[in-house]
């Protein structure tokens, strides 16, 4: 007889760890301390589950996830859309700790998402960096605002915090220049992501840090998981808007800034945008199919090792 597989959600909130399990049995609860989480994981390989599902809090639960995947566990932590997404689809509207982790536990089930393995010290501090730099960038934006409305004696105290978040933000962009080039690994892809025009520093920093993936994906595979391959809308005989949406925001944020350069100072891109606009495409479209032909290229580099002056010449495609 077929063992019974076991499949845990597992949901993270400041204060408390909340355990599901399909097939259900009676929840548990941890609090999200460091002896809780021992405990936690201790239960949990106890149960030698086929696999544990968590949702991306915002940071509240990597160091859950890192114990876990310490401890040889199978772990997948999805985007928190999906499972409400799912939730929805399935009636299961109220939302608590522990309704939520039994939907974690379902879900697991039902979509059976990859484990994929845990960012590793280096990257996780590189994600850091680049978190803290967005949030200087909000910050010098938010006072900028009010600087529009302010009046003196309040808007000289806002200009020299505007100062100082931008001597905190150059200081930051040096750390992280610092940080990459320590690793020899991480600055060869680094000088080979830059030499593309358009790339900066930004862009690839956070493909560093945040789409590992890239150069081991097809091309198709990649533009779905940055987000940015189209999307049938159809039904019946209705052909609808070709969409693209949903994949890793931070990756798509930056990939949007670096194409509108590269639709100016990159050849091949500005080409590209241009031939697209010529047959009537819309400028939005336009840009998001620029930015896929950017991340197919950087997916082509970075798999075979191709200088951009070898591309620009033909572009090569995965």
């Amino acid at each position: 007889m077929e063992k019974v597989k076991t499949y845990v959600g597992i949901d993270v909130s400041k204060e408390t760890l909340d355990i599901a399990f399909y097939p259900r049995q009676q929840a548990k609860r941890f609090r999200n301390t460091e002896a809780g989480i021992d405990g936690a994981v201790t239960y949990v390989k106890s149960l030698n589950p086929t696999l544990v599902v968590m949702e991306a809090t915002g940071g509240l639960e990597l160091s859950f996830a890192v114990s876990l995947g310490v401890a040889d566990i199978p772990v997948a932590v999805v985007n928190p859309r999906q499972v409400r997404d799912y939730a929805k689809s399935t009636g299961k509207l109220a939302k608590t700790d522990s309704i939520d982790a039994q939907v974690l536990a379902d879900f697991a089930v039902a979509i059976h998402p990859e484990p994929r393995p845990l960012a590793d010290g280096q990257t996780q501090e590189l994600k850091d960096i680049l978190a803290r730099r967005r949030q200087l960038n909000e910050m010098i934006t938010a006072e900028k605002n009010r600087l529009d409305r302010a009046r003196r004696p309040v808007s000289d105290y806002i200009k020299a915090h505007i100062a100082w978040l931008e001597k905190e933000l150059d200081e930051m962009d040096s750390n992280m220049h610092r940080f990459i080039q320590e690793s020899p690994i991480w600055r060869e892809k680094n000088d080979l992501l830059q030499s593309i025009p358009g790339v900066g520093p930004i862009l690839s920093s956070t493909l560093l840090a945040d789409l590992p993936e890239l150069g081991s994906l097809n091309r198709k595979q990649i533009a779905a998981l940055v987000g940015v391959a189209p999307l049938n809308r159809d039904s019946g005989k209705f052909r609808g808007e070709r969409t693209a949406w949903g994949g890793r925001a931070k990756v798509r944020a930056a990939l949007y800034m670096a194409t509108l350069v590269a639709t100016r100072y990159n050849a091949i891109i500005r080409s590209f945008y241009q031939r697209l606009c010529t047959a009537g495409k819309a400028k939005k479209a336009a840009i998001t199919a620029c930015m896929r032909k950017l991340l197919t290229i950087m997916n082509a580099m970075m798999k075979h090792q191709t200088p951009w002056y070898s591309v620009s010449n033909q572009v090569v495609v995965s």
